[in-house]
């Protein structure tokens, strides 16, 4: 959520049962508890305003989807086409963004400054992590926002992006909960009809390159196992068939790829330093099957740690390449969530860090060769448009072969 945004008083409440609330408190009822974000006076009614207006009233009907796995490149006429070969550096190099979606100066700077770079870098592929489209999501597949939020910023990044849903992309009646995940499928209908946005599925894998896969990313959906309100349709409840069915392919598809080195590509981080915290305490909170994300916590331990070579996250609005541990199986964990909004400047907590940064806008640089993964840290002065080279993390050995090594 947003930083003048309320967080649910408890956790699995549904929408209405926190709107209720806020209503009782107006009314003269107890006092709601916040979580310190915002002045105490600030209730639910004044806090979404407009925003419900235009929001869906009722639970959509859903649909099961079939994931995309090494699906050919889809979307409108002249779709950006994957690249097939690395770069004239040995590379195949990825641009990585995430909650970007404002339509805002910082945006459109980031923007400006990742051009550059991506010209320098020869850069192929582009990803964006999730709040593509602030504060509520798209209202439908040809919202003018797609174009404020996305198009237009990033002109001149001419290359696919691997794009996957946010909480703000799924917002229900409260902006950025993720209490309506059937918002999403809006953004799946919007790649039809794009040359650059690639999103086939609400959870997908994209092989480089497709015939004998260099790198493997694994783009998922962890809006419904954390949403901040419990989720009312079956369908996308933390135990119901979508989460069960994600679940499954992920496991299988991770198992079955042949590629070298592995990506895992989501919205909410397994571990996080930022104020947001980390899979299981999600901003303090650790009971419920929704807030707190104890099911994607579950699910990074038991599918995704010891299997993936980095797990690359937004949600927090800051830059953080954590170092993998013994807890993460060798899995390193990435947070890149400052390409339109920053976060308070100071860490959390006390993950080990190889470099993370906590009040600059800025961006990522993948590079991926048979040696190496490598990941450059930039960050962007707004008011010039220019972009820093930061930091830079090298790793040689993906961990699956580690893990055969010690098997």
């Amino acid at each position: 959520m947003c930083d003048d945004e309320l967080i649910p008083p408890q956790a699995d409440m549904t929408e209405q049962e926190w709107l209720r609330a806020g209503s009782e408190a107006t009314a003269g009822g107890p006092p709601m508890r916040t979580t310190g974000r915002v002045p105490q006076w600030v209730n639910r009614r004044t806090l979404l305003g407009g925003a419900m207006a235009g929001a869906a009233l009722a639970v959509l009907p859903s649909q099961a989807q079939t994931p995309a796995a090494a699906a050919p490149r889809l979307g409108g006429p002249g779709a950006f086409p994957f690249p097939e070969h690395p770069n004239g550096k040995g590379e195949f190099s990825v641009l990585i963004t995430g909650d970007a979606g404002t339509g805002d100066e910082a945006q459109y700077a980031v923007a400006a400054a990742a051009r550059d770079i991506c010209q320098a870098e020869r850069v192929g592929l582009a990803v964006g992590l999730g709040d593509n489209i602030y504060e509520n999501g798209p209202e439908s597949d040809d919202d003018s926002e797609f174009q404020d939020k996305f198009e237009k910023p990033n002109n001149g990044i001419d290359v696919p992006w691997l794009m996957l849903l946010g909480n703000h992309d799924c917002s229900g009646l409260i902006p950025g909960s993720g209490g309506d995940p059937s918002r999403g499928d809006r953004e799946v209908a919007y790649a039809k009809t794009s040359r650059r946005w690639y999103m086939p599925s609400r959870y997908y894998s994209v092989p480089l390159p497709a015939a004998d896969p260099l790198v493997e990313f694994f783009a998922i959906d962890t809006i419904p196992w954390s949403s901040y309100v419990a989720q009312l349709d079956p369908y996308y409840r933390w135990d119901g068939p979508y989460m069960r069915e994600q679940r499954s392919w992920l496991d299988g598809a991770l198992r079955a790829s042949r590629a070298r080195w592995k990506v895992v590509l989501s919205h909410h981080p397994y571990l996080n330093n930022g104020k947001h915290g980390s899979a299981g305490s999600y901003d303090g909170f650790e009971i419920g099957n929704y807030t707190s994300g104890v099911h994607l916590k579950d699910m990074y331990e038991k599918v995704v740690c010891g299997r993936a070579d980095l797990i690359l996250s937004g949600h927090d609005h800051t830059l953080q390449i954590l170092e993998p541990t013994a807890r993460t199986g060798g899995t390193r964990q990435v947070v890149c969530g400052a390409s339109a909004k920053t976060e308070d400047g100071k860490a959390h907590f006390g993950h080990p860090a190889a470099w993370q940064n906590f009040s600059d806008h800025g961006f990522m640089v993948l590079k991926v060769s048979g040696a190496r993964l490598t990941i450059d840290a930039y960050t962007v002065d707004v008011a010039t448009r220019k972009a820093t080279l930061q930091h830079r993390t090298r790793q040689t050995r993906p961990v699956a072969a580690a893990a055969r090594a010690h098997a």
